[in-house]
């Protein structure tokens, strides 16, 4: 058996699918922060500033920011070199071969799935916290995943927020997209908002101690809200839908990524003047923060504008899991139905609907606190395949052609990735990569049973 055959390197300019290429720069980079700017700003900074770093989250914000940008650069050259959808599937299968390729694309898979579910779920509690303040909750049986000690059974609305992103994004990436973006601009809006209004109250004072815990607590800072910057590659798998993939793709990863990092630098040095740090360990630390300050208006348009991120980010990574399933099955790997795009919309309408339907039952079922880790491994994994993928890469097609992206200092900057990417991995626990095995031996065992059957390399 060949589990090393690889998928040809596509030309420049070749069609390599029915979907329809609308997506433009602003586009791209709108996708990743709808993706990466959601509960990292409006939940993870507050609990990270009181229990791990301090004021000093900002330093910690800058290391995971660092760690994601070598693993952006790495992307973008391989954006607009391999420009097709499947984001780092497609990379690897192309240059490591279909096993490799195969099981990045099940660790993605995972963290998408992880990640929509826990983001509907969020989105669940604030939907719930607005019902109830206006006298129309729901019972406890319909408001969160299954527990007997609590007599919850399903989070209905996390279910039905799912389904509902899943529809919008089967009519089309242009549609989906269009009400993302705008959502995006409200959702900005607010964080300026916060910023310009709080900055006339923050006090020096609370910055100092400036990091309690010591450089220790600012590295567990670090690898604690490097989950605020997922998402950023999401924007690779939209390759296919782009017009100038080469151009538009690696400026939507490393635009996206970089205004996210200025956005959360600024909103904590904000917050933490704004709040002793101690008392910010909130699940609103912003609005928490307005309200601190006696702004109770702002406070109450921060926490609609907070419902409206969660959404943007459910958008996002149900788009991008949509076409990493479509790109996995029309290589054959996963069932030839999941490749089925819509003659009207241009979009894969059963991956779209595959996706959208296990994150709902992911969402209204299973409580994910225990899995929040795995999507941390998974994610990693994944940035160091890619980190390996760009040296090799260099040495089977040589450097970047003119108009295409390139990594610098190669293969210092991949060498540097993977040894971070690797530091912040072995902080995980036991427990997590038990579980991080067993979903690769899962993988590896469909992939014999079924994918290497049916790719469509067999043929």
């Amino acid at each position: 058996m060949n589990y090393f055959r690889k998928k040809p390197m596509p030309l420049i300019g070749e069609k390599t699918s029915e979907l329809k290429k609308d997506l433009k720069t602003m586009d791209l980079i709108l996708l990743g922060l709808g993706a990466i700017v959601g509960t990292g700003i409006f939940v993870i900074t507050g609990t990270a500033a009181a229990n791990t770093a301090g004021p000093a989250l900002i330093v910690s914000f800058v290391i995971a920011a660092f760690s994601c940008v070598l693993s952006a650069l790495c992307y973008a050259e391989f954006a607009s070199r391999v420009p097709v959808a499947g984001g780092a599937y497609s990379y690897v299968y192309t240059i490591f071969g279909e096993l490799a390729g195969w099981l990045v694309g099940w660790l993605m898979i995972c963290q998408y799935l992880l990640a929509n579910a826990s983001v509907a779920s969020g989105w669940s509690g604030y939907v719930n916290g607005f019902l109830d303040g206006i006298g129309l909750g729901l019972p406890m049986a319909l408001r969160a995943s299954y527990n007997a000690a609590t007599g919850s059974y399903i989070d209905l609305i996390a279910v039905l927020v799912t389904l509902g992103v899943s529809y919008l994004v089967v009519q089309g990436a242009k549609k989906a997209l269009r009400l993302n973006n705008l959502m995006v601009i409200v959702k900005f809006s607010l964080i300026a908002l916060f910023v310009i209004v709080g900055v006339f109250y923050v006090k020096p004072e609370n910055w100092t101690p400036f990091a309690p815990f010591g450089m220790k607590g600012v590295v567990s800072g670090a690898a604690f809200v490097f989950f605020a910057f997922l998402g950023f590659d999401s924007v690779s798998t939209a390759a296919e839908e782009t017009k100038n993939p080469q151009r538009d793709v690696p400026r939507g990863i490393i635009g996206s990524l970089g205004i996210a990092t200025l956005l959360y630098i600024g909103v904590t040095l904000v917050l933490t003047g704004l709040v002793p740090f101690a008392q910010l360990n909130v699940k609103d630390p912003v609005a928490f923060a307005m309200r601190f300050i006696g702004q109770d208006v702002i406070a109450g348009m921060i926490s609609v504008g907070a419902i409206l991120t969660l959404l943007t980010v459910l958008i996002s990574m149900t788009y991008g899991l949509a076409r990493l399933i479509y790109a996995i099955s029309r290589d054959g790997l996963l069932p030839e139905k999941l490749s089925e795009v819509d003659e009207k919309s241009h979009s894969p309408k059963n991956a779209t609907a595959t996706a959208g339907a296990i994150s709902a039952v992911l969402a209204g079922f299973v409580p994910l606190e225990r899995l929040a880790e795995l999507t941390n491994i998974v994610t990693l994994m994944v940035f160091i395949i890619i980190a390996a993928g760009i040296i090799q890469l260099r040495k089977e097609f040589g450097q970047p052609g003119e108009k295409e992206f390139k990594v610098p200092l190669v293969p210092f900057l991949p060498v540097l990735s993977i040894a971070v990417c690797l530091y912040l991995m072995i902080q995980l626990s036991l427990s997590v990569w038990l579980a991080f095995g067993a979903w690769l031996i899962v993988g590896f065992v469909f992939y014999v049973a079924y994918g290497h059957n049916h790719s469509k390399l067999n043929l």
